[in-house]
C-alpha cells in the first residue's frame, strides 16, 4: 500500500497535508467541548451565576462545533480529491503497464483478472485513500489527546479505561486475524465471477443457439455461491463489532459515572466545592473517554476497507512489477527491405516446455508472397506471431531486413510490418479511426483510408454506409458483418503503408469472388510488399511464390503449388480434400506447361 502512495503527485501530497491540518483543527475544538461543558456545569450549580455568563459559555460551545464542522466539510472535500487524483494515477500506470504486455503476460493474468484490478481494486484503495486521511488521522490523535487530558484526573477510572481498551483492541484484532485470509480469496471469487459473466456476454448467441440459458446460469450459480458464502463470512464477522465497540462504550460510560458517584460520595457533605469540583471532573471524563472508544470505533470503519484495499494494493503491484520479457532494441534502419528470414528457429509457449515449431528456416524476399498451409495446430499463426514479435523465438533468430527483430525498437519494427489478425478486431469509433488505428510512417490523410479501402474491397460497403468514412462502429464491431469486419481489419494494415504484410488466416470470412479479387489487387498495386499469408483454402494460396506446409511445428514441404502436389504428400492430401481429380490434374498439366 505505501508503495502505491508514492504515487501521489505533488497537489496530491500539498492537499493531503493542509487536510491534515484541518483534521487536527477538529480535534482541538472538538476536545475543547467537553472543557466547556465542565465550566458550564460549575456556572449551573455555582451561586450567584448570571445567565450572561452561561450564554456566553454556550456560544463559545456552539462556535466550537460550528468551527469542527467547517473544518470537516474542507477536510472531506479535500481527501475527496487527493483520492480520486491518486487513483487516477495508479489507474494510468496499470492501463499502460498492462498496454505493453505480450502474450506471455496476458495469458498469466488472463483478461478477466486484468479488468478487475483497473477497475475493482483500484476502487477499493480509493475508498480507503478518501476515508483515511480523515479518520486514519483523526482516530489515533484523537484518542491520545483525549488521555492526556484524564490521565491526571483519575488514576481509578483511567485504569478502568485503559482495561476497557485493552479488550476492544483483543476482538478487533481477532477479526482482523480471521478475516485476513478470506479477503484475499474473495478477490479471486470476483475475478471468476467476471471471467464467467464476459464468457457468457461474448458468447451470448452461441448460449441461444444450443439453449444452453439454463447450463450457463448453473454455472454462475456456482461461482456466485462461493463468492456470496465467504463475503457472508467476512460481514458477519465485521458486524460484531460495531455491537461490541457500543457495549464497550456504553458500558465504560456507565462504569466510569458508577465509580465517580462512589468517589463524590466519599467526599464531605460539608464540602460543596469539592463535591462539585469531583462531580465537573467525572463528567467531563466520561466525555474524554468516550471520545477515546469513539477514535476505536472509527478505527472499526477503517477496519471494514483495510484488508480488501491491502489485497487489492498487492494485486495492483504485482501487475506494475511483472517483468515484462519483450525488451525492444535500438536499431531504426537497416540495410535491406522488404525481407524476412526464419534461421533454424524453434519455439515452445512459456507454460509449455513442448516445442510447438521445430527448426524453422526460411528466407521471403522483397516482394515475395509466402504462404503458409497445415492442420489446425500445426503452428501457422504461431509462426507468423513471431515474425510480428509477438513473443521470442525459444532457439533460433528471426530476422526483418536482415536485422534480428529483438534489437529493432519496437516502433521501428512494426512500421514495417502491417498484421492482420485470425480474428478480426475493430474498435468503438468510426471507420476513419479504425482504418487509421495506431501510429506509422504513413501520412494520416483521408487519402490514405480511400486507397486503403479500395484495395481492401471494402469501399463499395463503406460508401453505402451512411457518414461514409465517418459511420460509426460499435464496440468489437459488432454493427457490421463478419466479411465486412475482416475487409476493414486489412484496410487498418494496408493504411500503415508497410513492407511486409502479414494475413493470419484472414480472407476465411470473404467469399471466393471478393478474395480473388482483393488478392489480385493486393498483387497488382503492391508488388514491392513482401507478403506472408496463413491459409486454409488451397485458392487462396496456389499462386503464392512459396509456399511452406507445416506439419507438427516442421516443414512437411516447401515450394510452388505444382511443386508441392507432385512432391509433397501432406499438401496433396490437402489439395485432395479440396478440389477435384480433375482439377489437380489441370493444374499439374499448366505447370508442366510452364515450364
Amino acid at each position: 500500500m505505501i508503495r502505491l502512495l508514492k504515487k501521489m503527485r505533488k497537489q496530491e501530497w500539498l492537499m493531503a497535508a493542509f487536510c491534515a491540518l484541518f483534521v487536527l483543527g477538529q480535534i482541538y475544538f472538538d476536545l475543547k467541548l467537553p472543557d466547556y461543558m465542565s465550566r458550564l456545569t460549575v456556572l449551573i450549580k455555582t451561586p450567584g451565576s448570571t445567565m450572561g455568563d452561561i450564554l456566553e459559555t454556550g456560544v463559545q460551545m456552539l462556535g466550537c462545533t460550528l468551527a469542527s464542522a467547517g473544518l470537516a466539510v474542507f477536510c472531506g472535500f479535500l481527501s475527496a480529491k487527493v483520492a480520486a487524483g491518486f487513483s487516477y494515477v495508479v489507474r494510468e500506470d496499470v492501463f499502460r503497464k498492462v498496454a505493453d504486455f505480450g502474450q506471455k503476460e496476458m495469458l498469466e493474468f488472463s483478461v478477466p483478472s486484468l479488468i478487475n484490478r483497473t477497475t475493482n481494486d483500484i476502487t477499493q484503495i480509493q475508498m480507503l485513500v478518501s476515508m483515511g486521511l480523515q479518520i486514519m488521522i483523526k482516530a489515533p490523535v484523537m484518542a491520545v489527546w483525549a488521555i492526556l487530558k484524564i490521565i491526571d484526573k483519575s488514576v481509578t477510572l483511567s485504569a478502568i479505561t485503559a482495561a476497557f481498551v485493552v479488550v476492544l483492541l483483543t476482538v478487533m484484532i481477532l477479526v482482523v486475524v480471521i478475516v485476513l485470509p478470506r479477503v484475499k480469496r474473495v478477490q479471486k471469487l470476483t475475478d471468476d465471477i467476471n471471467l464467467v459473466a464476459r464468457e457468457n456476454l461474448t458468447g451470448i448467441q452461441v448460449v441461444h443457439a444450443f439453449h444452453a440459458e439454463e447450463y450457463q446460469n448453473q454455472k454462475f450459480d456456482r461461482a456466485n455461491n462461493i463468492l456470496m458464502n465467504t463475503q457472508l463470512f467476512n460481514q458477519r464477522a465485521f458486524a460484531v463489532l460495531m455491537p461490541v465497540v457500543n457495549f464497550v462504550m456504553n458500558t465504560l460510560a456507565l462504569t466510569i459515572y458508577w465509580v465517580g458517584a462512589m468517589l463524590v460520595q466519599k467526599v464531605p457533605a460539608t464540602d460543596t466545592m469539592q463535591r462539585l469540583t469531583d462531580f465537573s471532573n467525572i463528567v467531563v471524563f466520561g466525555t474524554y473517554a468516550t471520545y477515546v472508544v469513539m477514535s476505536l470505533m472509527m478505527l472499526v470503519m477503517i477496519l471494514m476497507f483495510l484488508p480488501a484495499a491491502q489485497v487489492s494494493a498487492q494485486r495492483i503491484n504485482e501487475v506494475l512489477d511483472k517483468e515484462i520479457m519483450l525488451h525492444q532494441g535500438e536499431k531504426a534502419e537497416a540495410k535491406e527491405r522488404g525481407t524476412v528470414e526464419f534461421q533454424d528457429v524453434s519455439f515452445h509457449y512459456p507454460s509449455s516446455g513442448k516445442d510447438i515449431l521445430k527448426h524453422i528456416s526460411f528466407k521471403a524476399e522483397k516482394g515475395q508472397t509466402i504462404a503458409f498451409i497445415g492442420a489446425t495446430g500445426s503452428g501457422k499463426t504461431t509462426l507468423v506471431g513471431l515474425a510480428a514479435r509477438f513473443y521470442d523465438a525459444t532457439a533460433g533468430r528471426v530476422l526483418v531486413d536482415g536485422v534480428d527483430i529483438k534489437d529493432y525498437s519496437f516502433d521501428a519494427l512494426y512500421d514495417r510490418i502491417g498484421y492482420v489478425t485470425q480474428k478480426a478486431v475493430l474498435f468503438a469509433g468510426d471507420i476513419q479511426e479504425n482504418v487509421l488505428f495506431g501510429e506509422s510512417r504513413a501520412p494520416r490523410t483521408k487519402e490514405t483510408v480511400e486507397q486503403a479501402l479500395r484495395l481492401s474491397m471494402a469501399e463499395e460497403f463503406v460508401q453505402k454506409l451512411e457518414g461514409g468514412v465517418k459511420a460509426p462502429i460499435a464496440q468489437g464491431g459488432s454493427n457490421v458483418s463478419g466479411g465486412q469486419k475482416q475487409r476493414l481489419s486489412i484496410a487498418r494494415a494496408l493504411a500503415r503503408k508497410p513492407e511486409i504484410l502479414i494475413f493470419d488466416d484472414s480472407f476465411s470470412a470473404l467469399d471466393y469472388k471478393t478474395d480473388a479479387a482483393l488478392r489480385a489487387g493486393l498483387s497488382r498495386e503492391l508488388q514491392g510488399t513482401t507478403c506472408m499469408i496463413v491459409a486454409q483454402r488451397i485458392g487462396t494460396i496456389r499462386n503464392a511464390d512459396k509456399i511452406i506446409v507445416l506439419e507438427n511445428g516442421e516443414i512437411a514441404g516447401m515450394g510452388t503449388h505444382e511443386e508441392l502436389l507432385r512432391e509433397c504428400s501432406v499438401y496433396r492430401e490437402i489439395a485432395e480434400s479440396q478440389l477435384s481429380p480433375e482439377e489437380i490434374e489441370q493444374q499439374l498439366a499448366a505447370g508442366k506447361g510452364d515450364k
